[in-house]
């Protein structure tokens, strides 16, 4: 079991979900967002400090979750981003499905935005994307603002999509929200990525959690080790593809074999199936924690 002592050892490296193109048909993940150590220190030492101490079975049990859908566009076409608000609605529904009634998100509204330099260029800490979310997003911290673009250049190119975490609102509220790509929404044209689990993968980071192969084969207690999360298995890369039987740390120092279908791994959309009880108790205690 992870302790506060533990904790406090613990470095994590935080992560936005970036689909590297490899083909023109081909997408696959791997992190491109970046923390430094010191903050991420100093992230996981408050989180200690002030956590809300919730049971460890505690779940957003009956808490509804806001979800404001900003759909930006470069023209009024389905390919050029004017996707439809039947696409809005079944991602809801697979976030509901996918986290298995610990968190009820409800569509509570949609705002539609025809620019282009938007739509092209807004990625991590661009000024498209502070431009946007300033101009754009709605209500308070426990309220989930998810805007849709193309990630055509500039500093989302190639990205799935992007997360802010929950103890950075009250530094930077106007930030708080998750950017995805407009494709990856359910039914959408991105191949082996289009069922809605990119949502969901980021909609883990806006609770607090982070990548199931974070720290690699270290063990819990030490620098970079784990993902505060006692029962996911560690790993050493990130899964691509959906390698059944994968174990990137064999040995009995590490048991069980890779979580590939677990939500916060970067295996394609058909294959995540699920979060841990761990990772629900740590995102009840996160959102308790900053979003109450």
């Amino acid at each position: 079991m992870l302790t506060a002592t533990t904790t406090l050892n613990l470095l994590l490296a935080l992560g936005a979900v970036v689909a590297k193109p490899t083909t023109s048909w081909t997408r696959s993940r791997k992190c491109g967002s970046y923390m430094s150590d010191a903050k991420m220190m100093a992230a996981e030492r408050h989180f200690v400090a002030h956590s809300a101490k919730l049971l460890p079975t505690s779940k957003i049990a009956n808490k509804a979750v806001n979800v404001y859908f900003h759909v930006i566009s470069k023209d009024s076409t389905v390919a050029g981003g004017n996707v439809p608000a039947s696409q809005l609605s079944n991602q809801i529904s697979v976030l509901n499905s996918d986290y298995g009634g610990n968190i009820n998100w409800v569509l509570a509204g949609t705002t539609r935005t025809v620019n282009a330099d938007w739509f092209n260029n807004a990625g991590p800490s661009s000024s498209q994307q502070t431009a946007m979310k300033a101009a754009l997003r709605s209500s308070g911290r426990a309220d989930l603002n998810v805007y849709t673009v193309g990630f055509k250049s500039g500093t989302g190119v190639g990205l799935l999509g992007y997360s802010t975490f929950p103890f950075t609102y009250s530094s930077a509220p106007k930030d708080d929200g998750i950017v995805i790509l407009f494709s990856s929404l359910p039914g959408g044209s991105t191949p082996n990525y289009n069922l809605g689990r990119t949502l969901t993968h980021e909609s883990g980071h806006w609770l607090g959690l982070y990548h199931t192969f974070q720290g690699g084969c270290t063990s819990s207690g030490t620098a970079n080790g784990g993902d505060f999360v006692a029962d996911t298995p560690s790993e050493g890369s990130p899964a691509q593809g959906c390698p059944k039987g994968q174990d990137t740390c064999p040995g009995a120092s590490f048991p069980g074999l890779d979580p590939i279908q677990n939500f916060m791994d970067y295996s394609t959309d058909a294959c995540m199936t699920q979060f841990s009880a761990g990772q629900i108790a740590r995102a009840s205690n996160q959102f308790a924690t900053y979003r109450a």
